[in-house]
């Protein structure tokens, strides 16, 4: 099997920046439901195999209609969907985002679909996400081999274990296209006590809620510090050999010689 995905990997080009063609005029779409799929005729492919149209709603998610009677779609609520047969992904999620959809156990059975799928989309869209569905029991050696098939190709691999959280991941895709990376960003705590907390799960194996614990038994750092060992493991959810980390932590020396 991995010989057959080897010589499929050699004739995949590795993406680069993709050139997008000068978009055309969205089709009129011929019928919209009440729940918001747009249905939109046959579109011809813009010339080189490029980004396709864009979406007579711009906020749509355009799905392949290879992806008619997928249980995901199901889960996918907050944003509209428009299924377009001019697309060669899945899901088009941006103007240069795209999502390849697979499920594990369809892989197992058929381990050279996913290297055509990404054969046929060339050198399209600058972010191209693989997501899995693990719905296979033992997914481990699978995902190994697909892991190494993303890192070849240059795709980012996304994991669910339901069909409601791929179609999720999808919908959030979409309605994060234009937010900066601050909203994904992690924010910096501004109240001192959130600040210790910070500090003290910096403490492997500290975590949140130990932390939390011993500023509530202890009131203040000060006395945190000046705790014995034998008293810090005396908290609940402690235990010695945190206790032991924390003590040892709390009472090296800040500077090395």
């Amino acid at each position: 099997m991995d010989d057959d995905i080897d010589d499929l990997l050699a004739n995949i080009e590795i993406p680069s920046a993709p050139k997008i063609s000068k978009l055309e005029k969205p089709q009129i779409p011929t019928f919209k439901s009440p729940n918001k799929t747009i249905e939109s005729g046959t579109t011809t492919t813009s010339p080189g195999g490029s980004i396709p149209k864009t979406a007579s709603n711009p906020h749509c998610i355009l799905v392949n209609p290879k992806q008619r009677g997928n249980p995901v779609l199901k889960s996918i609520v907050n944003v509209p969907i428009e299924f377009r047969d001019d697309i060669k992904p899945d899901y088009v999620v941006g103007r240069t985002s795209c999502i390849l959809y697979l499920s594990l156990k369809y892989h197992t059975l058929n381990p050279d679909y996913i290297c055509q799928r990404l054969k046929d989309l060339g050198k399209q869209y600058e972010l191209r996400v693989l997501l899995v569905q693990i719905d296979a029991p033992e997914p481990h050696s699978a995902l190994k081999n697909l892991t190494r098939i993303t890192l070849l190709t240059d795709l980012t691999l996304m994991l669910a274990w339901s069909a409601e959280e791929a179609g999720k991941i999808i919908e959030t895709y979409k309605q994060f296209e234009k937010r900066s990376p601050e909203w994904i960003m992690e924010r910096a705590e501004s109240s001192p006590h959130q600040k210790l907390v910070s500090a003290l799960t910096s403490i492997k194996p500290v975590n949140k809620t130990d932390a939390v614990t011993l500023l509530q038994n202890f009131g203040k750092l000060e006395n945190l510090i000046k705790a014995s060992e034998e008293r810090l493991s005396l908290i609940i959810g402690l235990g010695p050999r945190k206790a032991s980390k924390l003590y040892k932590t709390l009472h090296e020396p800040f500077l090395t010689k």
